[in-house]
């Protein structure tokens, strides 16, 4: 899935986007609050995977990663949960020879998205079976504001990015290769074997990988949970 940013990306995991610079300090770190930041973190893998959902039953196309999840679930018998949760532990195993090293929020990031993908898709299956297109293309479209809404909470929680961030990002030092380079090879090669086994390409992995960048670019800084000032040594 996953389902990332230029600097640190969404979605996917998991969104697209860079992330929030980082605290001048440990001092200011220390001080910041973590009940929100959590609170934040929690919030937003939750609405990641229902707009990772509200792709899928859109039946338009999934977001990249979510092209590979889907035709791994298809190709396994697997549900579209557990493929994804397994697909984010092996992009995290990745870490490890790139020497990335994970957050809680990218802990969070794995198994709370896991979980909750199959949850939300049952529950948008309660819809109509068929759409049609105003109402499909109605869900492309709040699920990728939703994303990046969901995109700027968590990563603005500054716990940690998701593994396919961590693993883009890690590729960029280890490479040089700009970062724009390094993502969109990562994602064409993950939609195109997605797409050879079974998983759903469209409109709404195009409108995604257009849209995405520029929504989280606006709504990170607003999203951002915002650092306290240094407490000077005495």
């Amino acid at each position: 899935m996953t389902g990332a940013p230029p600097e640190q990306p969404p979605p996917g995991e998991r969104t697209p986007t860079s992330a929030p610079t980082a605290p001048a300090s440990g001092t200011a770190v220390a001080h910041q609050r973590l009940p929100l930041r959590y609170a934040r973190l929690f919030l937003g893998l939750v609405l990641f995977a229902a707009s990772l959902a509200m792709l899928v039953r859109s039946g338009l196309g999934n977001m990249p990663w979510d092209v590979l999840g889907q035709g791994v679930a298809l190709r396994l018998g697997w549900t579209l949960g557990a493929a994804t949760l397994m697909l984010s532990v092996l992009v995290l195993a990745c870490w490890f020879p790139l020497r990335q090293r994970p957050g809680m929020g990218t802990v969070a990031n794995v198994l709370v998205i896991g979980i909750l993908v199959d949850p939300f898709l049952a529950l948008l299956a309660l819809l109509p079976e068929d759409l049609g297109l105003p109402a499909a293309v109605a869900l492309v479209v709040g699920g990728i504001v939703l994303n990046a809404v969901a995109s700027g909470l968590y990563i603005g929680a500054r716990l940690g990015p998701g593994p396919r961030d961590g693993l883009m990002t890690g590729l960029v030092r280890r490479t040089g290769r700009p970062v724009n380079l390094v993502r969109t090879s990562i994602e064409v090669l993950v939609v195109a074997v997605g797409w050879v086994l079974g998983g759903t390409v469209g409109f709404a992995t195009l409108a995604y990988a257009l849209a995405i960048g520029p929504l989280v670019h606006v709504l990170l800084p607003r999203l951002t949970v915002p650092e306290r000032p240094a407490v000077p040594e005495p």
